[in-house]
């Protein structure tokens, strides 16, 4: 729990909204990684995140990595929360931690069975346009004037895609990874190949549903992309290509809705939303296989090193089971694409 007295001496000194009031606060969320706390004080409504006490050292930089991005949007399209205020000094609370604007409206992570919020149970347009929504929040984002913003520095986007494969493999190795059919295959492709263009761009590291809230109500409309834990200065279609991992090709077939997390039944193919990112961003998508198989192979090796790790942790046992599939998506992809042939 967070010191409600030191947090209130510290608004004050911030000179925010409700200065002297008292403080309600509830927690809202949390994890290993980040703690989430709604705080209402006269005028101020707003969310505080923070690592928790037992969090490593390095999660205060990534608090202060995060607020830079958050603080950096403002003024811009892309649908993200307000940057109220940040506190670096570890003294006041123990961790480094950020208040953003509190989000009126709703996460798909908080579905009960996947089942949407009316109207988008039977409204099947408007369900499509929570699809539609999800990408063009990431087109936006992609095309912030980061060097304007500040965020110089934020990543390394000189030679990004000659790191990718190097950078994953090292972590592969380094963590004992299994010797998995797929793995190879893919790296080897990636290897020889390489984006049409690439044009450097804002990146949220983690982009899906689980990482947006939408406006409450129709039609869909959203309200803000959340957690930047993974943001920086990189490939914006990367971002694209993880957004569409596991999205069905026949959004019509039953599978759709159960083959993911969310239902995606009747949502768009995922043809109409790469033409739809691509109007909004204005990046040609005709090399978006190369960056389907990086994040399937990326993937793979990101859930292979919880695998390593996992001990009696059943959740990352479980990854144990989806990680050869992700291989064996990205070689079969990298097989039968005519991309680069």
């Amino acid at each position: 729990m967070i010191d409600i007295e030191r947090l209130g001496a510290w608004l004050d000194e911030q000179g925010l909204a409700g200065k002297g009031e008292p403080i309600e606060h509830r927690f809202i969320s949390g994890g290993a990684q980040n703690e989430i706390y709604e705080i209402k004080r006269g005028e101020l409504h707003a969310a505080l995140r923070i690592p928790p006490a037992k969090a490593p050292e390095a999660r205060d930089k990534g608090i202060i990595r995060e607020w830079r991005i958050i603080e950096a949007l403002d003024d811009t399209d892309v649908p993200h929360t307000d940057a109220v205020a940040v506190c670096a000094d570890t003294a006041v609370l123990g961790r480094a931690f950020y208040l953003m604007g509190f989000v009126d409206g709703w996460s798909p992570m908080g579905l009960k069975d996947k089942v949407w919020p009316d109207p988008y149970t039977t409204d099947i347009e408007a369900k499509r346009g929570l699809a539609y929504q999800l990408t063009e929040g990431i087109a936006l984002l992609g095309n912030v004037d980061w060097q304007a913003k500040g965020l110089s520095g934020l990543g390394r986007p000189d030679g990004f895609h000659e790191r990718q494969v190097a950078r994953w493999t090292s972590f592969y190795e380094k963590t004992g990874g299994r010797a998995l059919p797929g793995y190879n295959e893919a790296r080897a492709w990636l290897e020889s190949h390489s984006p049409l263009d690439f044009v450097p761009g804002l990146m949220h590291g983690d982009y899906q549903f689980a990482n947006v809230m939408f406006e409450n109500g129709a039609p869909a409309r959203l309200a803000a992309i959340v957690d930047w834990e993974m943001g920086t200065v990189g490939d914006p279609k990367l971002d694209l290509a993880w957004m569409l991992r596991g999205w069905p090709e026949d959004t019509q077939a039953r599978e759709a809705a159960t083959s993911n997390y969310v239902d995606l039944r009747y949502m768009p193919t995922p043809s109409e939303l790469l033409a739809h990112y691509s109007e909004v961003s204005g990046r040609q998508v005709d090399d978006i296989d190369y960056y389907t198989i990086l994040a399937a192979w990326k993937l793979g090796v990101v859930l292979e090193q919880g695998f390593q790790r996992a001990g009696d942790d059943e959740k990352l046992q479980s990854f144990g089971k989806i990680i050869p599939d992700l291989f064996k998506q990205a070689a079969e992809l990298a097989e039968t694409t005519t991309y680069g042939s």
